[in-house]
């Protein structure tokens, strides 16, 4: 049989409104169109389905049966296509997500990767940042959320901390910190160091434990990013305290815990008075997945 929704739908309005006309209304048709799609149906069927007369038309036994049954179909239909339509919806569209080097590198590309694979309709823009910048553009609405370090606890923003990041000491294999296994603070009491600088959410922190320990290092550079640090330890600038989450990749340099174990939170945060669009959901989601998948393997 060929039968079209829009016949089935013509078919229920004429039973409801009894009227060609009415019925025509009722479905944004005109009333040709309307008997037209009638006529099909009842050809289609073999069966007469109204009885017509000057004043009214009236269902005949097989049109009542077919309207109690269509319309119990139809209802299931339409709902099944709007929940398809609204997840097809909540998957379409571009978000936007502020991140500083460190999440940027060791946890968006994977992110990015994944959502592209499941999400294909969805496009997800990445702006590498430093910390302050990160906050910045999620309080101007110039992203949809942002990956930041311990960010202030100011209430401005809306927050979730999706890992928590060790920080490792990293030095040359000749140095004689890296004899130990584990490595207490306060053996780094007087040590030349390569740190991130302040635009570095975690060079707070570092400072904050060191203060905390009252340990004083000789700061001989300063860097935004880790790789270049990694390269001046390499040189025999210092030592280097960096997060877990970015460890060198090099044959000269060694990784040891610092003990008592310290972790810097990483954390979604968007503005508190501006709820994520349904795409930036999923793409927050998502990125707690990775993050929860990247902690429980660092721990084996």
């Amino acid at each position: 049989m060929n039968i079209s929704l829009r016949q089935l739908r013509a078919f229920l309005a004429v039973s409801r409104q009894r009227h060609f006309r009415r019925a025509a209304n009722q479905v944004h048709l005109t009333q040709p169109a309307v008997s037209r799609h009638i006529a099909e149906l009842e050809a289609e069927l073999g069966v007469r389905l109204f009885d017509r007369n000057t004043r009214e038309v009236v269902p005949t036994e097989a049109g009542r049966y077919l309207y109690h049954a269509v319309e119990r179909v139809l209802d299931e239909l339409e709902g099944v296509l709007a929940y398809v339509h609204s997840e097809g919806e909540s998957r379409r569209g571009t978000v936007r997500v502020a991140a500083g080097p460190t999440p940027s590198a060791e946890l968006l590309p994977q992110c990015i990767a994944e959502c592209a694979r499941d999400y294909p309709e969805l496009s997800l823009h990445l702006r590498d940042l430093t910390q302050t910048q990160v906050l910045d553009s999620v309080r101007g609405g110039e992203v949809d959320f942002g990956v930041a370090i311990d960010p202030p606890d100011s209430g401005e923003f809306a927050r979730e901390t999706i890992m928590h990041d060790p920080f490792v000491l990293v030095c040359r294999r000749d140095h004689p910190l890296a004899r130990l296994e584990r490595i207490p603070w306060k053996k780094l009491q007087g040590e030349p160091m390569v740190l991130l600088d302040y635009s570095s959410g975690s060079r707070r922190l570092i400072d904050q434990i060191l203060d905390d320990r009252h340990i004083s290092v000789e700061v001989t550079q300063q860097t935004n990013h880790t790789h270049t640090a990694f390269r001046m330890v390499e040189a025999g600038l210092g030592s280097s305290i960096t997060p877990g989450l970015s460890l060198p990749e090099s044959p000269q340099l060694v990784t040891r815990p610092l003990t008592p174990v310290v972790k810097r939170a990483i954390t979604l945060i968007h503005r508190r008075q501006r709820s994520l669009s349904p795409v930036a959901e999923l793409v927050w989601n998502r990125l707690r997945e990775v993050a929860t998948a990247r902690e429980r393997r660092a721990r084996r």
